[in-house]
């Protein structure tokens, strides 16, 4: 007879990370497959990418695959989506981390609709659409965990980023609704919010011009926001829901 403590781990528990290529997003893949979660790497552009993230996967010992998807894209998240789980019925997805963002950095007197429209369609629609998909399984299923990649921009505002600010914006607040509407069903939902990370985002901007105002005096790593994500993914976090976290070095609290 196999003990059930056996039984029960040898259940492949499934994690999504949207944007999974690189920077945050492939932090947060690796963590969570260290958390001994099948992690499926989400990618749209950067294929190359995403399967440099699934090699650091594999070579530390997890598992995981590739799966590719437009969030932005309705059609596609759920072509995609209802062919994984047609696939894999006799399990579900139940950590979902939405990470998946764009920047078109502009001021608005001179932002183009596609800027606008990009931007809000890849940050915003693409957190519900993916989140629509996945959240009745978890339902179903009386558990999940919901964690969002927001920005200190969604919180703070910062000029040049009035579509970015307000896309991150949008997640927060439907962070904090969806929360209410799930919990019950022992689902959570919560969000994390990087300021300065070192990551292609950032690489345009000099460290030394911005680490005088952050009271740690530099750039955050995307593991340290990685570690954040991984705790709210975690039964750890059973009795937290609809917050976000700032991981920003104290910059703005």
């Amino acid at each position: 007879m196999i003990p059930f403590f056996f039984k029960f781990h040898s259940v492949m528990r499934y994690a999504l990370v949207t944007g999974g290529s690189k920077g945050i997003g492939r932090d947060i893949c690796l963590k969570l497959a260290s958390m001994e979660y099948y992690v499926l790497v989400n990618y749209n552009r950067s294929e190359t990418g995403a399967g440099e993230t699934l090699e650091m996967i594999l070579r530390n010992g997890g598992k995981g695959e590739l799966i590719k998807f437009d969030v932005s894209n309705p059609d596609e998240v759920n072509a995609v989506l209802d062919k994984w789980i047609e696939e894999n019925s006799d399990s579900y997805i139940e950590v979902l981390v939405n990470n998946a963002g764009i920047r078109k950095d502009a001021v608005l007197v001179w932002m183009t609709d596609d800027e606008w429209k990009d931007v809000i369609n890849t940050n915003l629609s693409g957190f519900f659409y993916v989140t629509r998909k996945l959240i009745k399984d978890m339902m179903v299923r009386k558990y999940g965990r919901i964690v969002n990649v927001v920005s200190l921009s969604g919180i703070k505002g910062l000029p040049g980023q009035t579509n970015y600010s307000a896309s991150k914006a949008g997640v927060i607040a439907a962070t904090k609704a969806l929360a209410q509407e799930v919990g019950k069903k022992n689902v959570t939902v919560n969000a994390v919010a990087p300021g300065y990370i070192v990551t292609d985002m950032t690489k345009d901007l000099d460290e030394k011009d911005f680490k005088s105002i952050i009271p740690l005096n530099r750039f955050g790593t995307p593991g340290e926001v990685a570690e954040v994500v991984g705790f709210l993914a975690s039964e750890s976090s059973s009795y937290i829901n609809g917050e976000v976290i700032s991981v920003n070095g104290g910059l703005y609290t």
